[in-house]
C-alpha cells in the first residue's frame, strides 16, 4: 500500500501517522493560565532535541474533529512556564482520563485524582504522583498552521528536574530498568518498557564498525544471519583474527559431524553464531564463524 498525503482526509493523516511513528513518549503539561486556572493534559507529539541547551518540545495540535485550539496551548501563550511530567505505567489511566475535554477552567487534577505539588520556580503545578518532573520556561511557540490537525511546537528549555530516589542505583544513577515508561502508538494502544522488553544495542562512538561491507563474502549472504545479526558482527572496529585457544565444545561437535559436508557445516556454524549473538557474545559468536572460512 502506497499513500498519498495529499488525497487524504485530516483524519486519515493522523490515523496512519499515529500508527506509523510509535512508540512515542508522553508528555504531560500542567499549565496555568494569566487567571490562576490549572490545566493538565497529556501530548505524544513530544520528545527531547537537545542537551545543551536543554530544549524539549512538545504539540498540542488543533483538533482534527473542529479545528479547535487545546487549554495548554492557550495558556502557555499567556503564561510561557510548563511543568512536563513524565508517565510511568502506574499512572497511564489516571493520565488518560486527563485527556478528556473538560470545560475551560476545570482542573484536571481534581478530575483524574492527582495531587498538586508546587513547583520551585514556575507557576504551574508539578503531579506529585510523576517521578519525573521537568520546571521549564517556554521560549517559543511555533504554529505550523491554522488546518484541522496543525501543531503547534511549544519550545521548552529545561530549568530544574525533579527525580524521585526510586530509580536510582547506588551510584546515583538513572536505574532503567526501574522507570517503566510508557509510550503511545496508534488508536487506542500503548506500550509499556519495563525489564522484559529492554534490550542493549552497543553504540559505536569514536571506533568506527567495520561495516557490514567488510564482513566475509560467506557471512555477508548468509541464509542464516539477519540483518541484525550482521550489524552486530560488523559493529567491531577491525575484522577478528581466528583464536587458537579458543575452546568450545559444540563448535568441535559441528565441526566433527558435518566436516564432510562443507554446506551443511557452514548452515549449522551460522545457526550456532545466531544463537550467540542473540545472548550478545559477539566475540564467541566471531570465533565460530570465523571457523567455516
Amino acid at each position: 500500500m502506497i499513500l498519498d498525503l495529499k488525497e487524504l482526509k485530516p483524519a486519515e493523516k493522523q490515523y496512519y501517522l499515529q500508527h506509523v511513528v510509535a512508540p512515542r513518549p508522553i508528555c504531560f503539561a500542567s499549565t496555568i493560565d494569566k487567571d490562576g486556572n490549572v490545566n493538565l493534559s497529556p501530548f505524544s507529539f513530544f520528545n527531547l532535541f537537545s542537551s545543551n541547551p536543554p530544549i524539549v518540545i512538545f504539540s498540542p495540535a488543533r483538533r482534527v474533529r473542529d479545528n479547535t485550539t487545546k487549554h495548554t496551548l492557550q495558556n502557555v501563550l499567556e503564561v510561557p512556564e510548563v511543568v512536563i511530567n513524565i508517565v510511568t505505567y502506574d499512572m497511564v489511566q489516571q493520565v488518560s482520563l486527563a485527556s478528556c475535554e473538560y470545560p475551560k477552567g476545570t482542573n484536571e487534577f481534581t478530575k483524574a485524582g492527582f495531587t498538586e505539588e508546587p513547583a520551585t520556580i514556575v507557576k504551574p503545578p508539578m503531579v506529585k504522583e510523576s517521578k519525573v518532573k521537568m520546571e521549564c520556561k517556554v521560549i517559543e511557540v511555533k504554529s505550523l498552521g491554522n488546518e484541522k490537525g496543525s501543531g503547534n511546537l511549544v519550545i521548552c528549555e529545561v530549568l530544574k528536574i525533579h527525580i524521585d530516589d526510586s530509580l536510582l542505583n547506588a551510584e546515583g544513577k538513572m536505574d532503567q530498568t526501574k522507570i517503566h515508561h510508557v509510550a503511545r502508538l496508534g488508536g487506542d494502544w500503548y506500550c509499556k518498557v519495563d525489564e522484559s522488553n529492554l534490550f542493549h544495542v552497543p553504540k559505536p562512538n569514536t571506533e568506527l564498525g567495520i561495516g557490514i561491507d567488510a564482513l566475509p563474502e560467506n557471512i555477508r549472504n548468509s541464509k542464516v544471519l539477519t540483518g541484525n545479526d550482521l550489524g552486530m558482527l560488523a559493529n567491531v572496529k577491525q575484522l577478528p583474527d581466528i583464536d587458537a585457544s579458543f575452546d568450545d565444545s559444540h563448535l568441535k561437535q559441528i565441526i566433527q559431524y558435518y566436516n564432510i559436508s562443507p554446506d551443511e557445516m557452514e548452515k549449522e556454524l551460522h545457526a550456532y553464531g545466531k544463537k550467540l549473538l542473540a545472548d550478545n557474545k559477539v566475540t564467541e559468536a566471531w570465533q565460530v564463524l570465523l571457523a567455516g572460512s
